[in-house]
């Protein structure tokens, strides 16, 4: 079984945040990965629901903050809602993930995990104007 790290970085590589997840099969898909992601982060708002969500993408009816989204009253999240709307995410480059030294290029990628690798997240920010 395999232990994985998932960290957030921004563009020009600052860490934001990592945990680790353990028990995981030695090869999943990025589908897989992104929605286990997903729905840990989701698990752990739902425990203790607040006015701030942080996660890979905004809940509906959220608005965008620095490093997180705030939601208009704390409430339950539906993580598969939210994995639905990781996926669109990635699909349209959103954020793009580095699965050890390389960068996942489609959903149905099969990413090993027998190497321990770190799984590294990275936002993209719309410019203004742009």
């Amino acid at each position: 079984m395999a232990v994985v790290t998932f960290r957030d970085e921004t563009a020009t590589g600052k860490p934001v945040t990592e945990w680790e997840v353990s028990g995981l099969p030695d090869r999943m898909t990025v589908r897989e990965l992104i929605r286990l992601r997903v729905r840990e982060e989701v698990a752990r708002y739902n425990a203790r629901p607040g006015n701030r969500f942080h996660g890979l993408v905004r809940p509906d009816d959220a608005e965008t903050e620095l490093n997180g989204y705030r939601l208009r009253e704390p409430r339950r999240i539906d993580w598969e809602r939210q994995a639905q709307i990781a996926e669109r995410a990635f699909l349209a480059n959103g954020f793009f993930v580095l699965a050890g030294d390389r960068r996942a290029e489609d959903l149905d990628e099969v990413v090993d995990l027998s190497g321990d690798p770190d799984l590294v997240f990275i936002k993209l920010v719309a410019l203004a104007g742009g």
